[in-house]
């Protein structure tokens, strides 16, 4: 990961990020859709409270051929039907509700996508607790858009060539575990593997709430643990505690949940 700071053209001493009298996401001289270096996300929410940057920004993006989704606080996000579904994230650390910095923490734990920090943060640790935090790349303000463009084609051209192979869950049928990417295991109950079963024949698509309890049934586990919801933040925990790895066990609100990640049984 890596920091760009842009100084405005022509100056020269002091702090970079001071030196821009005239904030340069107003420069309407866009360039051509096609003098950007294409490999884009599909899908991506951006959460900042600047709504004229957010705005500009949005616009922008959206010329690219990005699905862009705007959100004025990390509230709304996390309150969002599918909030761990964006292919990525491009957050403000200044933001009311959920800090940036804990934000880019959640984001993280839930989803492998791509995350960009820009922010006018100008503290000396900023840098460092991004890249602690797990974001990709920290831009900050003010910065141009076509720049923002290209730290995000640069972040998800990494992304996009992760080994999908090295990235892949297994279901241990044999003994009842699943299997994170780097080898830690979780044991399963009944109820657990009948869950992770649904997942394997779904193929990272979204398995809907009636389907679940179908297959599950009215067990004495699924009772006990406080009902469907209750039963997955349970199992998710115990992955969480046994591997550092990103977990995909995702919720869409009043839908159902997916396994977003390659899942195979052995």
């Amino acid at each position: 990961m890596r920091e760009l700071r842009t100084p405005a053209p022509g100056a020269a001493g002091g702090n970079p990020c001071l030196r821009q009298t005239l904030p340069l996401w107003l420069n309407r001289r866009h360039p051509s859709v096609h003098s950007i270096a294409l490999m884009l996300p599909k899908s991506l929410a951006l959460i900042d409270d600047d709504r004229e940057y957010s705005d500009g920004l949005s616009r922008y993006l959206r010329e690219l051929g990005i699905a862009v989704e705007a959100f004025a606080d990390s509230t709304d996000l996390l309150t969002h039907a599918d909030p761990y579904a964006f292919e990525f994230y491009v957050a403000d650390l200044m933001l009311p509700g959920v800090g940036g910095i804990d934000l880019v923490k959640v984001l993280r734990r839930r989803t492998n996508a791509g995350v960009l920090v820009v922010s006018g943060r100008l503290a000396a640790d900023t840098f460092k607790s991004v890249v602690t935090a797990g974001g990709d790349m920290y831009l900050c303000k003010p910065v141009q858009f076509e720049q923002v463009a290209l730290a995000i084609e640069a972040v998800q051209r990494r992304v996009g060539a992760t080994d999908p192979i090295q990235n892949t869950w297994r279901l241990d049928r044999r003994i009842g575990q699943l299997v994170a990417p780097d080898g830690a295991r979780v044991d399963l109950s009944d109820a657990d593997r009948a869950l992770i079963e649904c997942f394997v024949e779904a193929e990272g698509q979204v398995v809907e709430r009636e389907t679940l309890l179908r297959r599950l049934g009215r067990s004495a586990e699924l009772q006990a643990s406080g009902g469907l919801n209750g039963m997955v933040f349970r199992l998710r925990r115990r992955i969480e505690r046994a591997t550092p790895a990103t977990v995909p066990l995702q919720t869409k609100s009043g839908v159902g949940y997916a396994f977003r990640a390659p899942l195979r049984p052995i």
